[in-house]
């Protein structure tokens, strides 16, 4: 029973937490109401003994993630009158797109594939259970090559995104960076030597 209120509780709160971030005006907004998606997941994620995941999840997304984030936005000057114009307006044609989006997930993931009547409740592990190495071990045989077919995807992804930003555009300047180190305080700075003006009366136009 404490089990089924502590499930909804966190659903709830998550479920509140994801309406938010979009609807908040505020950016910093949205994003402080993501990590409270973040943490409610992970609760979930702990209540299914997938602790390895969770913190993961709190780690990684609310440690780094969310951090990155919360400077971009805060370090940015965001026209937030400007972004929030075209909301009411596309507000229909988004609330069209999650019914659908809920209905196919009721569809495939919903109580008659994923209830109780199709698979039997999880066994209980002890204390001493490593999820980490079950996980492990599932990754990097079962699904190995799915994972390194992934690996290689983002590999070839960091390339061609650091491609992109490299090229060289006609019309443009770029850095020279060995140029930069290279280079001498005789190179940026001239001294002038100028003579005196002896003629100088101090102003006076007399």
């Amino acid at each position: 029973m404490v089990e089924i209120i502590s499930f909804y509780v966190f659903a709830g709160l998550l479920l509140f937490a994801a309406t938010m971030v979009i609807t908040m005006k505020n950016p910093v907004h949205s994003a402080l109401f993501l990590v409270m998606t973040f943490f409610n997941c992970a609760a979930l994620w702990l209540m299914l003994e997938a602790e390895f995941l969770a913190i993961t999840l709190v780690l990684v997304y609310v440690g780094a993630v969310m951090v990155l984030f919360l400077f971009v936005v805060m370090m940015l000057d965001i026209n937030i009158a400007r972004m929030r114009e075209g909301f009411a307006r596309y507000l229909p044609i988004a609330a069209v797109v999650a019914v659908i989006l809920a209905v196919e997930l009721i569809l495939v993931v919903g109580p008659a594939n994923f209830g109780l009547e199709q698979f039997a409740e999880p066994v209980r592990h002890a204390a001493d259970y490593s999820n980490t190495r079950e996980l492990g071990l599932i990754l990097y045989t079962v699904y190995l090559y799915p994972f390194e077919i992934a690996a290689a995807i983002l590999l070839v992804a960091i390339v061609a995104a650091i491609s992109l930003t490299m090229r060289r555009r006609e019309g443009t300047r770029h850095q020279d960076i060995t140029k930069q180190v290279a280079t001498k305080a005789t190179d940026c700075v001239r001294v002038v030597k100028m003579e005196s003006d002896t003629d100088y009366d101090g102003g006076s136009d007399a």
